[in-house]
């Protein structure tokens, strides 16, 4: 079964990263896995403060993740695998290709103006290293367009 790694966040690209592998699990038989990073902190706040702020970020992520599920769910019939990993988002994605062999793609949406964004630029600069292929789902695609070209 082909499983397709989507990063999620609350920019709209990766709402098109994820509306692309969604189509394409459901035309090849697979699977999505979401993967919500939560930024490691960059500040040390007196211990019970500190906590707090990092179950907040880790909330975010989850309640962002599950939604993305729901729209997965629906859209597919399918549930997907959720994970919510804390830390640097390049190396927490490195490591989750690592653990999971079965991932077929990893399926990252380009902002649709400007520089593409952090982890299409990190990636496509070593995509050679890659354990999968990697997807560049241009940001300003149309809803029919992605149904075009999935």
């Amino acid at each position: 079964m082909r499983v397709y790694l989507v990063i999620v966040d609350e920019t709209d690209e990766a709402h098109v990263a994820l509306r692309f592998a969604a189509r394409r699990a459901a035309k090849t038989g697979g699977t999505v896995h979401l993967l919500a990073l939560v930024p490691k902190q960059q500040f040390s706040a007196f211990g019970a403060i500190q906590e707090t702020i990092e179950e907040e970020a880790r909330d975010r992520a989850e309640i962002l993740a599950n939604g993305a599920a729901g729209e997965l769910l629906s859209e597919s019939g399918k549930m997907p695998q959720i994970a919510v990993k804390v830390g640097d988002g390049k190396t927490v994605i490195a490591e989750y290709l690592v653990e999971h062999p079965e991932v077929a793609a990893l399926v990252l949406g380009a902002a649709p103006e400007g520089a593409p964004g952090p982890l299409v630029a990190h990636f496509t600069a070593n995509a050679g290293s890659l354990p999968c292929p990697l997807f560049i789902v241009p940001g300003g695609l149309t809803e029919e367009e992605i149904g075009r070209l999935s």
